[in-house]
C-alpha cells in the first residue's frame, strides 16, 4: 500500500490536467446531446466527435482563447429538429443561429448571460417567446421573424436596455406592442404581418387588429 503522502501528490500532479477537460467537456455533451435532437442528412456534424477533449475543432463551432464556446452556426446547413434545454450549459455561448428548426424556443435560453445575438428566424418555431429572454442583458440583436410563434410580446423583455435589434416579423403573434425600454426605437416592419397584433402606425402592415 502506497504512503498517504504518495497518494496526496498523485491527486495533487492529476487534478490540473483533468479539471479543464472536465470543465470543456460538458459544452461537447450539451452539444452531442443537441445532435441527438437533428437530423443531419448532409453529415455536415460528422466532425461533432464527444471523445475529444473540447469541441472547438468541430465545424460550425467557434471557441475563445479559453476553449469556451462562443458561437454556434447551424445556418443553411439542411439540418432540421429541436432546440433543447442542454443549450443552457453553454455559459459562454454569444451568438446561437439556426436553421429549419421547430418545436417551441426553450426557456433555459434565457440563461445565457452572455449571449449577444440570438438569429433563429426562418425556421418553424411554434409557442410563445419565453420571458425568460429578459434575463439575456447582454442581448444586443434578437431575430425571431419568419416562424409560426404565438401569443404576445413579453413585457419583461423592455428591461433588455441593450437590445439594438428585434424582428417578430411574420408570426402569429397577438396583443400589443410594448412601448417602453428599446421597444421605443424599433421601426413597425419588425412587428409586420402579425394579423393579431395591435400597436402604432400598423396600418398597411398586418391585414387585421385582434387582440390575445
Amino acid at each position: 500500500m502506497a504512503p498517504l503522502s504518495v497518494i496526496s501528490l498523485s491527486l495533487c500532479f492529476l487534478l490540473p490536467l483533468l479539471s479543464p477537460a472536465i470543465s470543456t467537456n460538458s459544452e461537447g455533451n450539451a452539444l452531442h446531446a443537441l445532435r441527438r435532437r437533428l437530423s443531419d442528412p448532409t453529415n455536415v456534424l460528422q466532425s461533432w466527435d464527444p471523445t475529444l477533449v473540447n469541441p472547438c475543432t468541430w465545424f460550425h463551432i467557434t471557441c475563445d482563447s479559453n476553449n469556451h464556446v462562443i458561437r454556434l452556426d447551424l445556418g443553411n446547413s439542411n439540418i432540421s429538429g429541436t432546440l433543447g434545454p442542454e443549450l443552457a450549459q453553454l455559459q459562454h455561448l454569444q451568438e446561437l443561429y439556426k436553421n429549419d428548426i421547430s418545436g417551441e424556443i426553450p426557456k433555459e435560453l434565457g440563461n445565457l448571460k452572455n449571449l449577444v445575438g440570438l438569429d433563429l428566424y426562418g425556421n418553424r418555431f411554434e409557442g410563445e417567446i419565453p420571458k425568460s429572454f429578459s434575463g439575456l442583458k447582454s442581448l444586443r440583436f434578437l431575430r425571431l421573424n419568419n416562424n409560426n410563434l404565438t401569443g404576445s410580446i413579453p413585457r419583461e423583455l423592455t428591461a433588455l436596455s441593450n437590445l439594438k435589434v428585434f424582428d417578430v416579423s411574420n408570426n402569429d403573434l397577438c396583443g400589443t406592442i410594448p412601448v417602453d425600454g428599446p421597444f421605443g426605437m424599433f421601426s413597425m416592419p419588425s412587428y409586420a404581418n402579425n394579423m393579431r397584433l395591435n400597436g402604432p402606425e400598423l396600418k398597411g402592415l398586418v391585414p387585421y387588429n385582434f387582440g390575445c
